[in-house]
Formats: structure tokens, C-alpha cells, sequence
């Protein structure tokens, strides 16, 4: 259970409870993932059907407070050995999505690097992988998996054409799930040790293709100035979208010319530039009011604000490679204009490697090729 609620109500701690694994199914919210009520379920994560919960979940899912991850761990940790076995070897033997959810998402605010304030869009991901396998393996023994079901599982994933991106996060959430059943003594099965996703055949920079100069300048000509902000934001300031929906008011420094991101990817501060057009479209956003609690933009999730940008680019026939690629765009902007230094463009996006910032110095000899040959 994500959020310790059922039908508006807390779940009960009581080990003896004693139901069916089939009565009163009912659609739980999506806690971290952002999911406000049981209606909202499919349409946030169609990737995995909602998660479930019988009322022998109440049994096992500790109760804690809606949305309280580090209480929901604390809950999990803080049960005796035997009891947290218990409820762990439950969840297994009757497949509940929703307390194996718990489970390993409670191991990873304990135990993953990046604890409680791993970002909510890496929660769907893995709560997604997670519910796939459980609902893939109906039929397997899930404390104790057949020799292959793992390279079985990720091979027949394979086959219904997934990405390799994809199948990289549903075999983390997997290898997280049993991470999580180990910690909590219910088994010793490692059943994905040794089982490895293939290689991506596909080179980086063929997979996403950044708008051109052009483009975002006829973006920038008609959006509306709230998609101005978020516009810049990506194509100039080079924000990931988790980063500008994130951006506050505080800061913001337009006397210093730098905006600071106190929580990129990796949970990593760094302080970026600010372009003048940039500047005048935030000094102008403020003046006409902003947008409330705070935040620099109104968007609380990536949903709308790819919306407007869908909207915008179909009325004015650019094809629309979501927000993401407008990050690409300043990347090759920079490494183009900074005449390759990789480590310039590197900082101002907040690469941790030099190889993921080398991929837009392809886009930008593609740009210039592009550029000679128009002479």
C-alpha cells in the first residue's frame, strides 16, 4: 500500500485479521507517484494497472500517515524480525500488489541512494516494474522463482518490443522488489543475479533530436508568456523538466544573472547562467503575477506543461519531441558556441560525465554540417 489509506480510511496493523485474498478489492492511491484518488489511477500510470488492495492488505501494510514515505519505511523498519517476515511472506504468497509495493518502496527510501528524496517520477517508474512482475508471475512461487524465471521474465519482455531504456527500470524495480523480500527475511532467491538487459543498439544521440534554432524561435514567437518561462527555462537555461516545474522564486537571481537548482538529478545543487531573453521573461512573468506558493511555474506535474508545448507545436506544424529536447537544444547550442568545450556545457547542464555532454557535440557537427551545406 503506497499511502496506508483504503477507501479514505487508515489500515489496520492487526496480524489476525483473518479474510479473503479476493474480498473487498479496492483501488488505493498512488502516494509518492502523485496520484490524488482512486479515479485518478489509470489515468496517471497506464503503463500499471492501479494498485490493489483485499482486506488482507490491512493485515499487513503497517499503518501510517497518506503520503508519509519515511513513516511508511520507519513503520516497515521498526517491526520485530519475525513479524516483519510475516507480513513480508503474506504479501508473497498472495501476490498483493499493493503490500509488495509498500515493501520496496519502504526498502528503497532505507536503503537506495538516494533514501527519502528520490524524485516522485523514479517512484512511478520502479512502482510500475514492480506491479508488472507481480502480475506476470501469478503462477510463479515469488519466494521461491524456477531456475531462469528471471532471464525468462526479462526475455519475454524483450519480445513484446520494449526499449531498452524500459526494460533497464523494469529490471531494477525487479531486482528492488527481491532486494526488499531478502531484507525482510521472507527469502533467500536472487532470481535476477546474473541477468543482464541487452545493449542498446541505438547511439544516443539518434534517440532524441532537439529543435532547431528555428523552431524554438517560432516557439518563443507564439507561446503565451507562462510557456515562455518554461520554454527558456529548458532551451536556455537547460533545466531538466523535474527541475523547472521545481524552480522557485527564492531561486532566482536575476542582479547575479544565475538561477540555482537545489535538487537536479543525483539530488545535486548547481547555480546556471541566465540568458538576457531569459531574464526579461521571468522579470515580466513576476510583474504579471507569477504563479502561486512560490513556485516560479503553475505546473505541479509534467502532464500539462507537455500539454501546452503539444498544443502550441501542432498549431504551428513543428513536431513535437516533448520538453526533454529542448535541454538538448541548449546542450548543442553550447558546445557549438563554446567551440566544443565539454566541460562548460558539461557544468551549465549538470552532467556528471563528460560522455552523456559529448553526445551533443554529434548534434552540433550535424548542425554545422547542415549549416556549410546550405553555403
Amino acid at each position: 500500500m503506497e499511502d496506508g489509506t483504503i477507501a479514505g480510511a487508515p489500515l489496520a496493523a492487526d496480524a489476525g485479521a483473518s479474510v479473503g485474498v479476493g474480498d473487498g478489492i479496492v483501488a488505493v492511491p498512488g502516494g509518492a507517484g502523485g496520484v490524488d484518488s482512486a479515479a485518478d489511477v489509470g489515468a496517471a500510470n497506464r503503463s500499471a494497472p492501479a494498485a490493489t488492495v483485499s482486506l488482507a492488505s490491512r493485515a499487513v501494510v503497517p499503518h501510517t500517515r497518506a503520503g508519509d514515505l519515511l513513516g511508511q519505511a520507519t513503520a516497515w523498519a521498526t517491526l520485530p524480525d519475525d513479524e516483519l517476515k510475516r507480513r513480508a511472506t503474506a504479501a508473497a504468497h498472495g501476490h498483493d500488489r499493493a503490500a509488495l509495493w509498500s515493501l520496496a518502496e519502504a526498502h528503497l527510501t532505507l536503503q537506495g541512494r538516494s533514501g527519502a528524496t528520490l524524485s516522485a517520477h523514479t517512484r512511478r517508474s520502479y512502482r510500475a516494474g514492480v506491479l508488472a512482475l507481480v502480475d506476470a508471475w501469478r503462477q510463479e512461487n515469488l519466494l521461491h522463482p524456477r531456475r531462469n524465471a528471471g532471464a525468462l521474465w526479462l526475455r519475454t519482455l524483450e519480445a513484446e518490443a520494449l526499449s531498452p531504456a524500459t526494460l533497464r527500470v523494469r529490471l531494477a524495480a525487479a531486482r528492488t522488489l527481491y532486494k526488499a523480500l531478502r531484507w525482510a527475511g521472507a527469502t533467500e532467491a536472487d532470481p535476477f543475479a546474473g541477468v543482464r538487459p541487452p545493449r542498446d543498439a541505438t547511439a544516443p544521440w539518434d534517440k532524441v533530436t532537439p529543435y532547431s534554432p528555428e523552431e524554438v524561435e517560432a516557439l518563443l514567437a507564439h507561446a503565451t508568456l507562462e510557456l515562455r518561462v518554461l520554454l527558456l527555462l529548458c532551451a536556455h537555461a537547460g533545466l531538466r523538466r523535474a527541475e523547472a516545474l521545481a524552480l522557485r522564486w527564492r531561486d532566482v537571481h536575476p542582479a547575479g544573472r544565475a538561477l540555482t537548482v537545489r535538487r537536479g538529478k543525483g539530488n545535486k545543487a548547481r547555480t546556471v547562467a541566465l540568458s538576457a531573453s531569459l531574464i526579461d521573461t521571468l522579470e515580466a512573468w513576476r510583474a504579471a503575477g507569477g504563479a502561486a506558493d512560490g513556485y516560479v511555474l503553475p505546473y505541479r506535474s509534467e502532464t500539462p506543461a507537455k500539454a501546452r508545448l503539444g498544443d502550441l507545436c501542432r498549431r504551428l506544424e513543428i513536431p513535437y519531441r516533448g520538453l526533454h529536447a529542448l535541454r538538448h537544444t541548449c546542450g548543442t547550442r553550447l558546445v557549438a558556441e563554446t567551440h566544443g568545450n565539454l566541460e562548460e556545457a558539461a557544468r551549465h547542464l549538470g552532467h556528471a560525465s563528460l560522455e552523456t555532454t559529448r553526445v551533443y557535440a554529434k548534434w552540433s557537427n550535424a548542425t554545422l554540417r547542415k549549416a556549410v551545406g546550405s553555403w
